[in-house]
């Protein structure tokens, strides 16, 4: 299939909506990679992913309220949806790589836990976060690791423009520990506007003041950002952070955190994010998993 990034990535997500989920694998590359971040899974090869899109066929998953965005890098698009599915809707977003007409890589970032909680398999989903953090306290490659992928060369990193969108985002996430976390709130708009959509019961959070009560918490105490990739939106406000917390919370439990960040600033102050983060691992560190659990069967109806 030949097209523009925008346009495969759109027909990927037309063929879900339509439920062609035998349709799928044929718009991935022969050596295709789909990660899937916040769960520590991949599949590898397009025969493999044929198989896991004819599996999840069959419990009639559907997306809707599709957003692509383009970025600056021509063979990368960024996609938020909603996926709706026995029991229960959810947030996705998906990092996709495209070449030559084909998706060769895609970071499929979705909202595991309601997933879980509808199947009744969050001690599964538990268990793989745990290993993963395990594997990396003891510098092991984790198993759960997928196969390291080539990297096209790509134009020399520049120190960020001071204001700008990728200094902001820069700013944001190493200010994470910082000794005075409502210090962060300074970073927003007067008016600017946060969503959580992959905690169940978060509120959104509206203006600079009351962004400030919320960092006022703290909580960030021991983290800190590594692997840190910014996609700059062909619209020159929007910036798309994927990036992970590392270090310690709660007694000194370790953590691995693994969160994408879609985040609008404009005049050097965000306006608009919706931040996807990984609360799973961050509740199985401080012990909250259940309370998380039973949040989230709050608002899906379960008993």
């Amino acid at each position: 299939m030949a097209g523009t990034p925008s346009d495969v990535v759109g027909e990927l997500m037309d063929r879900v909506g339509e439920g062609r989920w035998t349709e799928l694998a044929g718009l991935y590359a022969e050596d295709a990679l789909v990660e899937h971040p916040l769960r520590r899974t991949w599949v590898a090869g397009r025969t493999a992913i044929g198989q896991r899109f004819a599996a999840l066929g069959k419990a009639a998953l559907k997306s809707y309220d599709v957003v692509l965005h383009a970025t600056t890098d021509p063979e990368v698009v960024v996609a938020e949806y909603g996926t709706r599915g026995p029991g229960f809707t959810a947030a996705t977003v998906q990092v996709v790589r495209v070449r030559d007409g084909l998706i060769t890589h895609s970071r499929d970032y979705h909202d595991h836990l309601r997933m879980a909680v509808a199947r009744g398999d969050v001690d599964e989903l538990a268990e793989r976060i745990a290993k993963g953090v395990a594997e990396e306290s003891f510098g092991a490659t984790p198993a759960t690791a997928p196969p390291a992928r080539p990297v096209a060369p790509g134009p020399p990193v520049s120190e960020p423009q001071e204001g700008s969108r990728c200094a902001v985002l820069i700013r944001l996430l190493d200010s994470i520990s910082a000794p005075n976390p409502a210090s962060r709130a300074d970073l927003y708009a007067d008016d600017a506007y946060v969503t959580h959509p992959f905690h169940p019961t978060a509120p959104a959070l509206t203006g600079r003041e009351e962004l400030r009560q919320h960092f006022a918490r703290g909580g960030g105490e021991g983290l800190r950002p590594r692997n840190v990739v910014f996609h700059e939106g062909v619209d020159p406000e929007l910036i798309i952070a994927e990036f992970e917390y590392v270090g310690t919370a709660g007694t000194g439990n370790p953590v691995l955190a693994t969160n994408v960040f879609v985040t609008r600033v404009r005049a050097g102050l965000i306006v608009e994010s919706r931040d996807y983060a990984d609360h799973v691992a961050l509740a199985v560190a401080t012990g909250q998993l259940p309370a998380l659990v039973e949040a989230t069967r709050s608002v899906m109806g379960q008993a």
